[in-house]
């Protein structure tokens, strides 16, 4: 495994310590389980509510000296994030994998993933036919739900159904093997489960990595976690949907991340003929690039430069500016 601490030094953000939690010479404790309230039980374990901190005695809180022997206040610390983790290659991934385990460090991930690969199904969902979740354990105890169905599914079985009394703040879908960059943001399965997050008006990020047999997944992890934290920071991004890539050049040596529009430039519109043994014509999609590169800056461009890409898209496909012209037509019936 490539070494991944070099990141932070690239302007990427730095590696979060383990939990999310700083501890300054020791100075924060957990409560014990059996001091917590139930009913706020799973609060204090993910850290949302207060931690019970020792003040010594002559230590001055808000203006205020202390001479009495040492005893236990509460301060209010930063909520954890409630995570939910997906992907369209399927649950037991090396992306998806590798993603969970930087996430584990801005707080609770929940992992619910296509039992299959679902690679290119773009926002197809189950509708005709029953929808099967099953939970897949490890060293004994539930670790991922595998859904037989697409990644869409995933999201919106979650976030309507598994998990409606007990709501996530954010959707990441992950790591693709594969840039969805460009127009192929419309056949993406790793977006469509990002977009089915923000219908529900949760902040959701994709994130894809440009495919290569030696994939650096942990790398790329690290990449995405840190671009994911500074956006759930900004007041802003709340409700609203992220498309990550992430070149194989910025696995290898420092990078940038660049804030692009997503490409409109055609890829990939050939196909090759071929027989099968009993004569019958089939065909293989081709992936050819435009002859003369584009000329805009977007997230193509950025990513041939091995810059890390980030976009704001937005599922709303209404021409707007077309609405008012369009009235004056004359369309009839």
């Amino acid at each position: 495994m490539r070494d991944v601490g070099r990141f932070g030094r690239a302007g990427l953000g730095h590696t979060h310590k383990q939990d999310g939690w700083e501890r300054p010479n020791g100075a924060f404790r957990r409560h014990v389980a059996s001091e917590i309230n139930p009913t706020t039980r799973r609060q204090h374990q993910t850290g949302s509510v207060e931690n019970a901190v020792p003040i010594p005695k002559g230590l001055s809180i808000g203006g205020v000296k202390r001479n009495r022997a040492p005893q236990c206040v509460t301060l209010l610390r930063p909520t954890a994030l409630r995570i939910l983790l997906t992907n369209d290659d399927g649950v037991f991934a090396p992306g998806l994998a590798a993603l969970e385990q930087q996430l584990r460090h801005l707080g609770e991930v929940i992992v619910i993933a296509p039992a299959t690969e679902q690679s290119g199904v773009g926002h197809s969902i189950t509708y005709l036919s029953p929808l099967v979740a099953k939970s897949i354990h490890r060293d004994g105890r539930h670790w991922a739900w595998a859904v037989e169905g697409s990644p869409a599914d995933c999201v919106k079985l979650a976030i309507a159904e598994l998990f409606r009394d007990d709501p996530v703040d954010l959707v990441v879908s992950g790591i693709n093997h594969g840039l969805n960059a460009g127009i192929n943001v419309l056949y993406s399965g790793t977006v469509a489960a990002a977009i089915e997050g923000a219908f529900f008006g949760v902040t959701s990020v994709a994130v894809s990595l440009e495919h290569d047999p030696d994939a650096d997944f942990q790398s790329a992890a690290v990449i995405a976690k840190n671009v994911i934290s500074g956006l759930v920071k900004n007041d802003a991004a709340k409700g609203k949907l992220f498309n990550v890539n992430i070149p194989t050049a910025a696995t290898d040596a420092p990078s940038q991340l660049r804030i692009v529009p997503m490409g409109l430039a055609q890829y990939g519109n050939r196909y090759e003929k071929r027989q099968d043994p009993g004569g019958r014509d089939y065909y293989w999609a081709l992936w050819n690039e435009p002859d003369k590169p584009p000329q805009e800056e977007t997230d193509v461009t950025e990513l041939r430069q091995g810059n890390v890409t980030l976009t704001c898209l937005d599922f709303d496909l209404t021409h707007r500016a077309m609405l008012s012209e369009m009235s004056n037509w004359g369309l009839q019936m």
